[in-house]
């Protein structure tokens, strides 16, 4: 009994190491939260909203003035998005104004409505009690006047020059202090009066809108040539604003809005103290040459010392530094636009092909599980249905790793990014098959495991360049994550760290130390949730509330403990309990993630509104509750095969778990890993799909590969602690 209470009190002690060590690792990981007046301020700022403007209108004939502030300057794509999936004119200023997701309840995307001119040189938004109430209710619970409400609080006047830069700066009563119609008729003294003025450029949506909407309101696309005469119409203003800007005025030009219904990446460019020649960034981003919508508000605060308010979900843009000329620059954030448009256009086409092409194997598979053909013919076919299902377990990971290679540059990068995934996907089943572990049931499944999640762990914690513009990670356009694991991203990584801890654990557990193979699983769970979850890596809340759980589970099983349901609820809470306390911590840091905001917003209140709006996202991503119930019931019945395949007329997956008895504790938790992951994000069954799109095809090149030995030579189930083990299971070690 006293050993078996020292086992059971080791078992409880590395489950609780995978609750318990990420905590301990984020004991410093909140730095001190940052003085609002940190800025080198307070300047003057100007910013230019150009709607529409995109980084392939900037040429040195076509736009000479933006061509020269392109070399001089900080630049960047800057990502539009506000609540709609198209941003309209109105929509970029109202974001700019509450540093928030932000919209105008409209049926046409026209240019914002003409101001109310007071007697005494200002202006009056028309509407702004309703646009406020809209934006409160909505989704992000934006607050209208947000940028120009702190400006009026530090008794800073606000210059709107154009209708839509009133929307822009406008405080909470829809006023801005001093207003022009437009830049000619701004008098030189005029632009050193306030140190917060934004100018409204609207030429290349002007064009847009002369051309007339479609059927569904949207603008219909123009020719080039009319495109590029309203280009060079906007370069003249900026080119007059830029001539009468007093010296060390800071200049923020920003293509506001979309054109069409298709979404780009816009120009973002700075000029002036703290921006030299290089690309922009910001900690909402992480990622070089490019920056937010939302960011922008928070910038202008920052150039003119204003205290940064809770509502504002944006960070400072700042700048990298490079020698490149404006030409350089220029090229590599038209190429990070192609990349953005390519991988959205080809993502839902991917995952059909993905798939597809997986249900063809299965149904290969099912076919030869059934036929019985001679002993040298079926061994070739079950070497090469194996190597088809390892390459359609690689496939995941090497749509990731296809970021490796610059498909953008390519004149066809369609084509390219096919070929490159196809390439990475053939050399990972390639390594899968190439060592000892050949020759092992598990050995090629752990590789391919393996590699997906140290890839997807390195990349978070490098920077997540093969995240971003990559078929299952996230694209700068869509603008749902900049860094980090994405939800589907997230799918992958857990599956495949649950797999490669469960299938690790096999050695010590057919070597007779339960204990040992528990603490294997516990090891890579412990690295999996820091990787996951920490905010300077993969930063993702749902994801730790599914590992820490799943793991646990893991390492229960695999010591030959029970699982019950009060354990199961015992470690979604250490769950919960872990995630809060990440984002405790990040809530005290210079610049919060959403983790950390999501603690503000308990300490404010709000959090409950963000909790329901993820409900309401899960619950509509998916889809009809007929479909959704019926979905469920197969996952019932999934988990009653994985659970006895024996019971279930499932011998071939009993056959499996006798030749590899960690198998089951390792599907059971891929399973679970996918359908917690579905109940706490809002992507509804995509989460669900991508665990099942790597662990079935490396567990059915695992069953094959015992197909392939003649029936004496599969092992029986040592899963028992103390069993030994038959000479054939040395295959395993």
């Amino acid at each position: 009994m006293a050993q078996r209470g020292a086992k059971t009190g080791t078992l409880w002690a590395l489950v609780l190491a995978i609750v318990l060590v990420p905590l301990a690792a984020l004991a410093g990981a909140g730095d001190a939260r940052a003085a609002a007046g940190s800025a080198p301020g307070p300047g003057r700022v100007v910013i230019v909203g150009v709607p529409g403007l995109k980084w392939s209108d900037v040429t040195e004939r076509g736009a000479p003035t933006l061509w020269r502030l392109t070399g001089q300057g900080a630049v960047g794509g800057l990502s539009v998005r506000t609540p709609l999936a198209y941003t309209c004119p109105t929509d970029g200023w109202l974001t700019l104004s509450a540093g928030q997701r932000s919209r105008l309840a409209h049926g046409d995307c026209a240019l914002p409505a003409a101001p109310q001119v007071t007697p005494d040189g200002g202006a009056v938004a028309p509407g702004w009690e309703t646009i406020g109430k809209d934006n409160a209710g909505g989704s992000y619970h934006a607050r209208i006047g947000l940028l120009g409400q702190a400006a009026a609080d530090a008794r800073q006047c606000a210059f709107a020059v154009g209708p839509g830069a009133v929307f822009g700066l406008a405080d909470a009563n829809g006023r801005v202090a001093r207003y022009a119609e437009s830049p000619d008729r701004v008098a030189p003294a005029d632009w050193a009066r306030c140190p917060l003025t934004a100018v409204d450029v609207d030429d290349v949506f002007r064009a847009y809108v002369k051309a007339g909407t479609d059927a569904k309101g949207r603008p219909v696309p123009v020719s080039d040539r009319e495109r590029a005469a309203a280009v060079a119409a906007a370069d003249r203003r900026v080119g007059q604003v830029v001539a009468a800007l007093p010296a060390g005025t800071t200049l923020l030009v920003a293509g506001l809005s979309d054109t069409t219904a298709r979404s780009h990446l816009r120009v973002a460019l700075a000029t002036g103290p703290g921006f030299p020649s290089g690309f922009l960034t910001s900690t909402a981003t992480r990622q070089p040459g490019l920056v937010t919508l939302t960011d922008l508000t928070v910038t202008a605060m920052r150039v003119t010392g204003l205290a940064g308010p809770d509502g504002a979900v944006g960070s400072p843009w700042t700048a990298e530094p490079t020698r490149g000329p404006a030409s350089y620059k220029r090229e590599a954030l038209v190429d990070e636009d192609v990349a953005a448009q390519v991988v959205r256009r080809a993502q839902g086409s991917y995952f059909w092909v993905l798939g597809a092409a997986q249900i063809a194997v299965y149904l290969v598979a099912a076919l030869l599980l059934r036929r019985r053909p001679e002993p040298g013919t079926r061994r070739r076919v079950l070497g090469v249905t194996r190597v088809v299902a390892l390459m359609a377990g690689a496939t995941p990971v090497a749509s990731f790793l296809a970021g490796l290679v610059p498909w953008w540059q390519a004149p066809q990068p369609t084509p390219v990014l096919v070929v490159s995934v196809l390439a990475f996907g053939a050399l990972v089943a390639g390594i899968a098959l190439a060592g000892p572990w050949r020759r092992t049931v598990l050995g090629p499944g752990l590789v391919v495991a393996g590699v997906t999640a140290v890839v997807l762990a390195a990349d978070v914690m490098l920077g997540s360049t093969l995240q971003l513009n990559s078929l299952m990670g996230y694209t700068a356009v869509v603008a749902g994550r900049f860094y980090g694991f994405g939800n589907q991203a997230f799918s992958l990584f857990a599956t495949a760290s649950v797999l490669t801890a469960a299938w690790l654990a096999a050695r010590p557990l057919r070597a007779g130390r339960p204990m040992a193979a528990a603490g294997v699983v516990a090891a890579v769970g412990v690295v999996a949730v820091a990787v996951d979850g920490l905010p300077m890596w993969g930063s993702d809340f749902g994801g730790v509330l599914a590992m820490v759980p799943v793991f646990a589970l893991v390492g229960l099983m695999v010591a030959g403990r029970r699982v019950s349901w009060w354990k199961l609820g015992l470690f979604c809470l250490a769950g919960a309990v872990v995630v809060l306390f990440i984002s405790f911590l990040n809530a005290r840091s210079a610049h919060p993630t959403h983790l950390g905001r999501f603690w503000q917003q308990i300490e404010s209140g709000d959090a409950w509104g963000v909790v329901v709006r993820k409900f309401h996202a899960m619950v509509g991503a998916l889809g009809l509750l007929p479909v959704a119930a019926v979905l469920a019931l197969v996952v019932v019945a999934v988990y009653f095969v994985l659970a006895d395949p024996a019971r279930r007329r499932a011998g071939w997956l009993a056959r499996l778990y006798a030749a590899a008895p960690t198998t089951r504790p390792a599907l059971l938790g891929a399973l679970t890993t996918g359908v917690i992951g579905t109940l706490v994000n809002d992507s509804g069954l995509v989460i669900l799909s991508v665990a099942f799109c790597l662990a079935a095809p490396l567990t059915l090149a695992a069953l094959l590969r015992t197909l392939e030995e003649r029936p004496g030579d599969v092992p029986p189930d040592t899963s028992a602690p103390g069993t030994p083990a038959p000479r054939s299971a040395a295959r395993e070690r």
